[in-house]
């Protein structure tokens, strides 16, 4: 699954233009590799995601094509959360 519908569909970022930016802009990695927002994931893939001074680590558990809301967070879990400076 492209690395783009899998942060919509987990609901990680809730729209999948906006995955897509963060991701051509240099903000995730998978495996600790730069990715682009067409990145093929797969099971136990490791996903960093930096929100502004937010460092996001999740790995993937499932994939699934579509998912209801309260089942979406059983598509990750969160290794770790942590805030991080800004280079000026």
């Amino acid at each position: 699954m492209r690395l783009d519908k899998f942060m919509k569909v987990s609901r990680i970022i809730k729209r999948r233009t906006v995955a897509k930016e963060v991701a051509d802009k240099g903000r995730i990695k998978v495996n600790g590799i730069m990715a682009k927002s067409s990145t093929d994931l797969k099971v136990n893939d490791e996903i960093e995601i930096r929100f502004g001074n937010k460092l996001l680590v999740v790995r993937v558990l499932e994939m699934k094509d579509s998912t209801k809301k309260e089942d979406a967070n059983k598509m990750y879990e969160i290794i770790s959360e942590t805030r991080v400076e800004e280079d000026v």
